[in-house]
């Protein structure tokens, strides 16, 4: 039965490398995947295009396929990855260029479009808003960005044409690697359970090393062999959909039916309806089996038939955070602490600070679990703490206020406070809307590097 081996090497926007690398030169992969976008990413790679038209692209997209590259040399794995975030045709153009530099032969970029419908969004401002149940009308900042979670389309589109690498922009994490599988074994758009367990696949391969123990890990509890050189993940997959998570010999972590149960339901709000543009996948009666070492087999996995709409994310700049921190140590420490507090409070009010909202944080006393929880697990004296505040405002020169007046209590409040800090946020909130899917026009571009 033919078998196909796919690897993770990254699973968030700042990934290590490391790992990845390994996996080209020792794990005998056919694929390797590079998830790196999250909610905001793409509305921040939107503005940096904004600035530079050339940029918007992963910003270690370069540092990434130095090493990608030169592995690649030889090892004849193929890369698919979203880190051409805003401008997946700029990061094909530079992967090329790199290519070719490197004296890299025979190799085809591709890079999928068709995600971004932000010069199109007046067509859709009277649709309902997911997070608010309102409409995107609302919205009362500044619209950044709107990506649709597009599927596997332009990925097997462009395995079809032969390409190597792959670079998109916003597609749905498990599409990065239920893309290969449809396209290897030929699965069916309407085969709906070899989706839905190719979909289970790409999930648990989508945080890398997550699902190997780097989230699982609870000292004395969960305990992790070697967390610093930790492996990511490989899945092999037969053509059923049915497949073994495993890893590296000789890298720290481990794979074991506790970690891929946990990367199983990570994010997932209902098991049995895990909504993505290609099908709604159905985890509720899957099987976990461990298989020997770091080695297990998964199976079970089903789907149903896709919306027909596209999640889209709407990034619009929302506020500003500003924020100032302190800290005061020694005696009586926390009664100074709160002390500065209520300086700062009547200082704001004095100076007409304006704010949507405001916390303070008593940093190692209550910041984590508020005062309720916090009173009981800190009975002891404190030496040390540490305050935070910070306010959710319109303007930056409101912003500036707030870290100015902690930046003043050196000398206009309590006696010992140190290590004094501020800074500014610019706030990107995300409002989610679902589009048709006939709303999109996926389309697949090429660069060959030949010499």
């Amino acid at each position: 039965m033919k078998q196909i081996r796919i690897g993770s090497g990254a699973g968030y926007g700042g990934d290590r490398i490391e790992p990845a690398i390994d996996l080209i030169e020792r794990g005998n992969l056919d694929y390797i995947i590079f998830e790196c976008l999250a909610e905001r990413t793409i509305s921040l790679a939107q503005k940096a295009k904004q600035k530079n038209p050339e940029l918007g692209y992963n910003d270690l997209f370069e540092y990434r396929f130095d090493k990608i590259l030169d592995a690649l040399k030889d090892h004849k794995v193929k890369v698919i990855t979203n880190m051409g975030a805003a401008n997946p045709e700029s990061a094909a153009k530079l992967c090329s260029a790199m290519a070719k530099e490197k004296g890299l032969k025979k190799l085809k970029i591709a890079y999928v479009k068709g995600d971004d419908i932000g010069d199109r969004l007046e067509d859709f401002m009277d649709y309902q808003v997911l997070e608010t149940g309102g409409r995107l009308s609302d919205i009362q900042g500044e619209i950044l960005s709107a990506n649709g979670y597009i599927g596997i389309e332009g990925i097997v589109c462009a395995l079809r044409d032969g390409a190597d690498i792959i670079i998109t922009g916003r597609v749905a994490d498990p599409s990065l690697s239920l893309g290969p599988l449809c396209y290897e074994f030929g699965w069916s758009m309407v085969d709906y359970d070899k989706l839905g367990k190719g979909t289970w696949i790409g999930h648990l391969l989508e945080c890398a090393g997550q699902v190997t123990g780097g989230y699982f890990a609870d000292p004395g509890y969960k305990d992790v062999p070697e967390l610093w050189n930790l492996g990511f993940p490989i899945i092999e997959v037969d053509e059923n959909g049915d497949g073994i998570v495993t890893k590296l010999p000789g890298t720290g972590g481990m794979v074991t039916r506790e970690t891929v149960r946990e990367q199983t339901l990570y994010e997932i709000q209902d098991p049995e309806n895990y909504f993505t543009p290609d099908v709604i996948a159905d985890f509720g009666k899957v099987r976990i089996e461990q298989a020997g070492k770091d080695r297990v087999r998964i199976s079970g996995a089903s789907g149903k038939a896709p919306t027909g709409k596209f999640k889209t994310s709407v990034g619009y700049h929302d506020c500003y955070i500003g924020e100032g921190q302190i800290s005061y140590g020694g005696g009586n420490a926390v009664a100074r602490a709160q002390l500065a507090k209520e300086v700062l409070e009547k200082r704001f009010e004095q100076i007409g600070l304006v704010y949507e909202e405001i916390r303070y944080d008593f940093i190692g006393l209550n910041s984590l679990y508020g005062d309720s929880i916090s009173k009981q697990l800190n009975a002891g004296i404190r030496s040390e703490v540490r305050l935070r505040v910070a306010a959710r405002v319109k303007t930056i020169a409101e912003a500036e206020l707030v870290g100015n007046e902690v930046e003043a209590l050196y000398t206009n409040g309590p006696s010992g406070g140190g290590g004094a800090t501020k800074s500014i946020k610019d706030i990107v909130s995300i409002a989610s809307v679902f589009i048709p899917v006939e709303d999109f026009e996926i389309s697949v571009g090429y660069l060959e590097v030949n010499e």
